[in-house]
């Protein structure tokens, strides 16, 4: 007699055990969904073009470059892409840089582009490193994938 109601307190503890389990993951199931979908990958190809100045991937400027892939990024995390930038016209000249065509047009209230140019004057056929930084925000919701122009211009 004392095995058996000990076999059905062991039961009914399960059963209790059971019970708060699943309450708790109707109750946390929205934290987890969304805690997996804030952690989504993101990646890009971004285009470039260029104005007055020729882009490349080499310091020798043998190998010219019209897009960037950053490959796959998480939230929060940013990516380092070098380019050579040569001024091909025959006068000094200063960099400037934008970027357009987002897709989608939301990605850029969550991702920034910035570069480690300085704004020095480049003098015709100088040929400087470029550093670009792309960075995905913390909080980016509901884009895995985009796609925006970068414009390099020279002018002077």
């Amino acid at each position: 007699m004392c095995c058996l109601e000990r076999k059905e307190g062991l039961v009914v503890g399960a059963a209790v055990g059971l019970v708060f389990y699943t309450l708790a993951l109707i109750v946390l199931g929205p934290t987890v969904v969304t805690a997996l979908t804030g952690n989504r990958n993101v990646s890009n190809t971004g285009s470039i073009k260029a104005v007055g100045v020729g882009v490349y991937s080499d310091q020798a400027c043998t190998n010219p470059v019209s897009s960037l892939s950053w490959g796959v990024l998480n939230p929060g995390s940013s990516a380092n892409k070098t380019v050579y930038i040569r001024n091909e016209s025959n006068v000094a000249a200063t960099l400037s840089k934008t970027q357009s065509n987002w897709n989608p047009s939301n990605a850029s209230n969550y991702i920034t582009l910035t570069w480690n140019y300085n704004g020095q004057t480049l003098s015709a056929n100088q040929v400087v490193p470029a550093q670009f930084t792309l960075s995905v925000a913390s909080n980016i919701a509901g884009i895995t994938s985009f796609s925006f122009d970068i414009t390099l211009t020279a002018s002077g």
